[in-house]
């Protein structure tokens, strides 16, 4: 399901984002997903609407080594940020839980912080948006 771009362009629908560009390359047991999006900025606070504008460009990158995990980068091009991580699928009863653990850093300063946590949280939000879209899809509704 992860490495179906059919898949991920239903999530990037579901987090209703301006527009996205999915590209899913095979790379021997694993594969390559780079997802191009712009995403709306509604609902940041004045702050951080001046830092990322009305809509910002988020460029997914994860590069699966096998079935199990790999690496995830998002870059924002043009924004003084860097996020990056891990993806890993662990077995979990009678199913399995994709895990994601992500470094946020943005380097502005005085409100490097608060940005921060802010990419977090939208981070949260978009990976809520993919589980949701992913019970779906495992559940036959595409």
């Amino acid at each position: 399901m992860l490495a179906d771009p059919a898949f991920r362009e239903a999530v990037s629908e579901a987090q209703g984002v301006v527009s996205h560009d999915v590209e899913v390359t095979p790379q021997g047991p694993g594969f390559t997903l780079v997802n191009d999006q712009v995403q709306r900025t509604d609902g940041l606070p004045s702050f951080a609407k001046k830092f990322a504008g009305s809509t910002t460009r988020a460029v997914q990158r994860e590069e699966w080594a096998d079935q199990s995990g790999g690496s995830l980068v998002i870059e924002a091009p043009g924004k003084p940020s860097d996020i990056r991580g891990a993806i890993s699928l662990e077995p979990t009863g009678s199913g399995t839980t994709e895990v994601v653990a992500l470094t946020v850093t943005v380097k502005v300063p005085l409100i490097g912080g608060k940005l921060e946590g802010l990419l977090a949280d939208q981070i949260r939000a978009g990976i809520d948006v993919e589980h949701e879209v992913g019970r779906r899809w495992l559940a036959g509704e595409r």
